[in-house]
This record gives structure tokens, C-alpha cells and sequence, in this order.
């Protein structure tokens, strides 16, 4: 029987292994934000209230959420050394939060400090993530229409 950590892979489908993978990220992914909410002390009923619309986002448990909530220092967030990676990590967890289309200040808040966390200044991050709200609500002009589409060929 082949075991690595609590999963049984021989009794995984593809898409189960597939699924575990997504929701795994998606996991460190709260964690991570859950970590950054909590750095300055308790939770306040406006913080907790924004982790629960994460956690729904990003498809998290009851169980997992109360885990995390727990104990988030144990849920650190190991940053990539390059750059490339950090926005592959930070546009995952975009692309999750935007799947519902929206993103208020509240959350954008929380997310410029995931990706400060990720290892971009405090400008840069701020700057990144106004610019990905921008794309993800489909507010982007012609120009970079057009440089997007170019650039994928």
C-alpha cells in the first residue's frame, strides 16, 4: 500500500490526486493570508468575517478553517527567490479570489500583504496588485490588450 503523508494514492483516482493537489494550494494559500490577519494580534470580528469569505473563495472546510485559525504561525509562507514564482503564486490565489468576480478593499488589503510576505516591497506590492485587480476585472486598456495578446504567440 503506497501511503505518503495521509493519502492513500492507490486508492486516488487522476482527478483526485489532481483535486488534492488544487485544494492543498489553495489551503497554504489561506494559511498564509490567515497568518498575515493575525500578525498584529487577535482577530477582530472584521478580520474573522474576511477570513470566512477567503476560506468560502478558496473552497476551505469548517475543519480546515478552524485548524488554521488555531495556530496560523504554523502555516508560515515560505516565499520563492524569484520573482516569476512569487506572481505564479500570487495569480493563483487572484485567480481564486476573483472567482466570484470581486474583490473589496478588505481583501485587497490582506492580499498586498501576501505579497509583501512573497518577498515584494511594500510599493511594488501595492503596485502589482492594483494592476492584477485591473486585469481580472477586465479594466485594462487597448495598449495592453494588445501587448497581452502578442505576448502569448
Amino acid at each position: 500500500m503506497a501511503i505518503f503523508g495521509h493519502f492513500n494514492f492507490e486508492d486516488m483516482s487522476f482527478t483526485d490526486l489532481f483535486d488534492s493537489g488544487e485544494h492543498r494550494r489553495n489551503l497554504g494559500h489561506f494559511a498564509a493570508i490567515t497568518n498575515m490577519a493575525t500578525v498584529d494580534g487577535a482577530l477582530n470580528a472584521e478580520e474573522e468575517k474576511l477570513l470566512k469569505r477567503f476560506a468560502t473563495k478558496l473552497d476551505i472546510s469548517e475543519e480546515e478553517y478552524k485548524t488554521v485559525l488555531k495556530d496560523p504561525l504554523k502555516y508560515p509562507i515560505n516565499p520563492p527567490n524569484n520573482s516569476e514564482k512569487r506572481l505564479e503564486r500570487l495569480h493563483d490565489l487572484l485567480r481564486m479570489i476573483f472567482i466570484d468576480h470581486s474583490i473589496d478593499d478588505h481583501e485587497r488589503f490582506l492580499i498586498e500583504k501576501y505579497a509583501i510576505g512573497l518577498g515584494f516591497h511594500a510599493d511594488k506590492a501595492k503596485s502589482i496588485i492594483h494592476r492584477s485587480i485591473e486585469i481580472f476585472q477586465g479594466g485594462i486598456d487597448f495598449e495592453d490588450y494588445l501587448y497581452l495578446l502578442d505576448k502569448k504567440r
